[in-house]
């Protein structure tokens, strides 16, 4: 006989600019600025369902993945099992206590120091203070940051945040554990030492929810799978069959050329064109290049509807490069990379020059976006892929064929 913990049916979620919506002052004004920067202006007067119709249950000892594309309604979907957002329809059981770590920041008090915040968030999970002081010791060892413990949590880097959030939440021993995304923020040695706290958290009868976009994490941890496309469940079972589905609907949409794009968000008023990788040895455009080689990428772009001016005042444009098991591996930025684009046609042609491309073997999904005059014009998620094929790349004498994805990095060796 199972025990289910968590039952839920029909959950829905809108948004509508121009009314009140349920919740906080703070959530209806994020929620409402998210809506105006991802929406065209022909879809400012419209409902946006960010969660469609969601039927679900979790049996007690499950880790459940959820995994979808940015915007497909994760992070909503767990706010709503938070409680920090109530769903516009829908019914929702929880059998439990349920610690949340959604983002960095949520939960802690800015001003309060790291001990202060873990008794703090202890007292919200109905714990009393005999109970945080047996597990005090525990979580400020597995966080890492003793030597800052005292000091107020506005003054912690955003890692130091999440360790401490993180070890917060896996301590003090809810039934339901919800994790979005967020150790993203950790370093590799700390992802994993999360990865094995989880698996232990699970293997002592608690339930957990795991939002993440690295693939490699979710079959390693997860027991069971849910797909959301769209704010809509679409899938929900195995693992590595949710997993091979997702990997191959974001090879299919790099085939779409980017003009006839549909998921695209944004204004809409300045819009990406096309994207060419050239080979710059002879000026070929190539779908595949040897690690190593000379890369351009060349961006067309064109004006909408931008004003009356002929020229934009500002134009910032970023690739977000992801391996083949939606790791993030780089960020290719003008701006970031202290080249801005001040004045420049309203439409043309932007180029990105990479030298000795040094990207391991395999296939690498770029997500694409473009700021204009301050304003987020066009974001297209798994835009383009460019595979990568092995080279010599340190001159070594034999080609390297890692199979794990990355970047390699220029290195001079010497001894002493």
């Amino acid at each position: 006989m199972t025990n289910k913990v968590i039952d839920i049916q029909n959950i829905s979620k809108s948004y509508e600019l121009g009314m009140v919506v349920s919740g906080s002052l703070r959530e209806t004004l994020a929620n409402s600025f998210r809506w105006l920067r991802n929406s065209s202006k022909k879809d400012l007067e419209k409902e946006f369902w960010a969660l469609k119709n969601v039927s679900f249950d979790v049996n007690q000892g499950e880790v459940v993945g959820i995994v979808g594309k940015n915007g497909a309604g994760k992070s909503t979907l767990l706010k709503v099992l938070s409680r920090i957002t109530e769903p516009t329809s829908g019914r929702i059981e929880l059998n439990g206590r349920v610690a949340s770590l959604l983002e960095v920041g949520t939960g802690f008090h800015a001003e309060l120091t790291g001990r202060q915040n873990i008794f703090l968030n202890g007292s919200i999970l109905g714990m009393t203070r005999k109970e945080i002081n047996s597990k005090l010791e525990e979580i400020i060892d597995f966080s890492g940051v003793e030597k800052f413990i005292d000091t107020p949590v506005k003054r912690y880097s955003s890692g130091m945040y999440v360790r401490l959030a993180f070890a917060v939440a896996a301590h003090l021993e809810p039934e339901i554990l919800v994790i979005d995304e967020v150790l993203a923020v950790g370093d590799a040695d700390f992802q994993k030492k999360c990865l094995g706290k989880m698996g232990q958290v699970a293997k002592g009868g608690r339930t957990i929810l795991f939002v993440s976009h690295n693939m490699g994490a979710v079959k390693e941890l997860c027991t069971r799978a849910i797909l959301l496309e769209q704010g809509q469940s679409k899938m929900n079972g195995d693992v590595s069959t949710i997993i091979d589905h997702y990997l191959k609907k974001r090879k299919d949409d790099t085939a779409i050329a980017i003009r006839e794009r549909t998921d695209r968000k944004g204004t809409g008023d300045v819009l990406f064109d096309a994207v060419r990788f050239i080979d710059t040895t002879n000026g070929v455009e190539v779908d595949s290049i040897v690690s190593g080689s000379n890369l351009a990428i060349e961006i067309d772009y064109r004006s909408q509807n931008f004003g009356s001016s002929a020229m934009l005042r500002t134009l910032e444009i970023g690739f977000s490069v992801y391996n083949n098991d939606t790791q993030f591996c780089t960020v290719l930025n003008n701006k970031r990379s202290n080249f801005p684009f001040t004045n420049v046609p309203k439409s043309g042609t932007v180029v990105c020059t990479i030298p000795n491309l040094p990207l391991m073997v395999g296939d690498y999904y770029f997500r694409i976006s473009m700021v204009a005059d301050g304003a987020a014009t066009d974001w297209i998620e798994d835009a383009c892929k460019l595979n990568v094929l092995p080279s010599d790349y340190y001159a070594a004498s034999y080609p390297l064929t890692d199979k794990r994805q990355g970047v390699y990095v220029p290195q001079k060796w010497s001894i002493k």
